[in-house]
């Protein structure tokens, strides 16, 4: 079996002595080196059977900081490798794992130009700083909305054009992959996390992919799966926590607020929140919310619908544009006053 040793490399370590020691342990052991340049230090992943590899003589090595196994399945996702947070780039004003917070927010359906030109202005003026909405829907019923599908897309792209917003909607199937070149993020919704032949896909693409935790996911199921966008050459995942499936059914899930730092101490891929999803209700999504930013989320996604009562999908869980405007305050005021402590 493929395992990987990690070596940690001081900072003080010059050019000469780490491409020194780096011939040493090829020309000593049957391994493969991948190294990753970090701005604090220099990391090492040795690729193969490292069983033969001395530790102890390695570890005893100057330049060496520390050294270690990795165990772990997943490599390219894990933080042991790339110990530096990943900062994701959606625009020139939008980056995503940078110490900012960034709310996407909109409806859970694109229903006409109209609504979604309008929640967009709004949610802006607001502080959102990204548009999502759903062009094609997974529903559970065949029969609920599924969505406009390449006219949604249309009028996503329409409501970008007015507000300068990046958007982020959802994808199905690998076919439709050349459809949403001109999307910022695309999103692989929780049923989907283990649609591989669609991850794979977008591991060849180098868009932005927002990946939902499965809805009775393990945390290391979900870097399973991170992993095989990573594994494609595609190093730009957000990955998003969206609640779980629990015995609970007094809210649509459970929303794993221990999932954030958790996922953050594994790996070095930003985590944003949905409070939406999680939990079903629109009154609970302001709470949940604050949890998410104290717990260290770099970002939300929040649905917004100027009528939710008539909405075409998740009315239940959206926000009005004012009760958006509302707790989009006290999330920013929560991160600011966070922002201080540290």
């Amino acid at each position: 079996m493929e395992i990987i040793m990690i070596i940690v490399l001081k900072p003080s370590a010059t050019p000469e002595e780490i491409q020194l020691f780096t011939d040493k342990l090829s020309s000593d052991y049957d391994v493969r080196i991948n190294r990753w340049d970090g701005v604090h230090s220099t990391v090492l992943g040795l690729i193969g059977d490292t069983h033969t590899v001395d530790i102890e003589y390695i570890d005893a090595q100057d330049i060496v900081e520390s050294v270690k196994r990795v165990q772990e399945p997943y490599k390219k996702a894990n933080r042991k490798f790339h110990p530096e947070n990943t900062v994701v780039k959606i625009s020139d004003s939008v980056s995503i794992g940078d110490g900012s917070l960034h709310i996407m927010a909109g409806p859970c359906s694109v229903e006409s130009e109209e609504q979604i030109v309008e929640i967009a202005k709004s949610v802006k003026k607001s502080g959102a700083t990204l548009l999502r909405g759903g062009a094609f829907k997974p529903r559970t019923s065949p029969y609920a909305f599924q969505g406009l599908k390449s006219e949604g897309l249309d009028l996503l792209k329409i409501a970008r054009k007015e507000t300068g917003l990046p958007i982020v909607t959802e994808i199905m199937r690998t076919e439709h992959i050349d459809m949403f070149e001109n999307v910022d993020i695309i999103q692989v919704g929780a049923r989907n996390m283990q649609n591989f032949d669609l991850l794979r896909e977008l591991g060849r693409t180098k868009k932005p992919v927002l990946l939902k935790r499965g809805l009775s996911a393990t945390i290391e199921e979900w870097l399973m799966s991170a992993e095989y966008i990573m594994a494609g050459g595609n190093d730009n995942v957000i990955l998003c926590e969206r609640g779980i499936r629990t015995y609970e059914t007094y809210t649509r899930n459970t929303l794993d607020v221990s999932a954030i730092p958790i996922v953050k101490k594994l790996s070095h891929l930003p985590v944003v929140v949905d409070p939406s999803h999680a939990s079903g209700k629109s009154w609970l999504v302001e709470p949940l919310a604050m949890a998410a930013v104290a717990a260290g989320a770099d970002g939300l996604i929040i649905e917004v619908h100027n009528d939710p009562p008539h909405a075409l999908s998740d009315g239940a869980q959206s926000l009005t544009p004012e009760q958006f405007d509302a707790v989009s305050k006290k999330i920013f005021a929560l991160k600011n006053a966070l922002n201080v402590d540290t």
